[in-house]
């Protein structure tokens, strides 16, 4: 817990830091980061099941769509103003990803692990690049310069307070396995808690940051909030079946009683474009 803590307090600073190069590049480079190190542990996951990757392809093309959208976001790549315009940079990448991941594939030669190969290194780059880069579409969201890094807080908050009441509800009152054969701790119980937590954060940040979150009303609130809490549980158990394929309890090691940065980023990875959808066609919806 407390790794966690430290690592989204350090992610907050930056965002909100008086500093215009620290607020931009170094959140951006936080994202590379971890983007990088949790599209590796997918990989080695995989491994794990005997299913090879293209490594060194999905990590390039990871960072290369992180920077391309950060660019496109702040106006330094392309027309910025519509969210359409990045959605569209960020189409025609994957396209070309994948073609590149055609001719890497062309190069090797008959190996019998090509279909493979290929398919999981696309859904790394998909399920963690990829899902991560909405927190960046948040941030730089057009229409509300200077307040999506509220919205991004406000994602933050919501979705680990959802984790940390589904952990203390389910420790104190669990009694109904939820999924035993994928995550054997997780309960209906600390599900309820999950929502519960989710819920009263969102409303409470509602009221909190006001007109720091342009659109959001009462019943917005409470809507993203049980979105938020449901997503948040949905993200982890998919994160648990994956694991338990690969016959491994952590992701990774990174963090101390957590485990690895999958671990820590499962619930963000699911809500991150839940998010981002609700922000932009109801939030800011005309």
């Amino acid at each position: 817990m407390a790794s966690s803590i430290l690592l989204w307090t350090a992610v907050l600073l930056a965002l909100f830091s008086d500093h215009p190069a620290v607020a931009t590049w170094v959140f951006l480079g936080i994202m590379v980061v971890l983007a990088a190190a949790g599209l590796m542990e997918f990989y080695g996951l995989a491994a794990q099941r005997g299913l090879p990757a293209f490594r060194i392809c999905g990590l390039l093309g990871g960072t290369l769509l992180m920077v391309g959208t950060f660019l496109h976001c702040t106006g330094r790549l392309g027309i910025h103003g519509s969210p359409a315009r990045v959605n569209d940079f960020e189409t025609s990448f994957l396209i070309l990803f994948v073609l590149g991941l055609a001719v890497r594939l062309l190069v090797s030669g008959p190996t019998g692990q090509g279909l493979p190969a290929m398919a999981v290194s696309l859904l790394g780059l998909l399920y963690v690049p990829w899902l991560l880069n909405f927190i960046q579409k948040i941030h730089f969201f057009p229409g509300i310069e200077g307040l999506g890094r509220y919205y991004v807080l406000y994602f933050l908050v919501v979705t680990k307070l959802s984790d940390t009441g589904a952990y203390i509800v389910g420790s104190l009152c669990g009694r109904h396995k939820m999924a035993p054969r994928i995550s054997p701790g997780k309960t209906w119980e600390g599900f309820a808690g999950a929502l519960l937590f989710s819920t009263g954060a969102s409303l409470a940040l509602a009221a909190l940051l006001g007109s720091h979150l342009p659109g959001m009303r009462t019943d917005h609130a409470l809507i993203l909030g049980l979105i938020l809490g449901a997503g948040a549980v949905v993200g982890d158990l998919i994160e648990s079946l994956w694991k338990r394929e690969a016959a491994v309890k952590d992701s990774g090691r990174w963090f101390p009683g957590i485990g690895g940065l999958l671990d820590l980023l499962d619930s963000l990875l699911f809500n991150a474009p839940l998010m981002y959808l609700y922000l932009r066609h109801v939030l800011t919806r005309p």
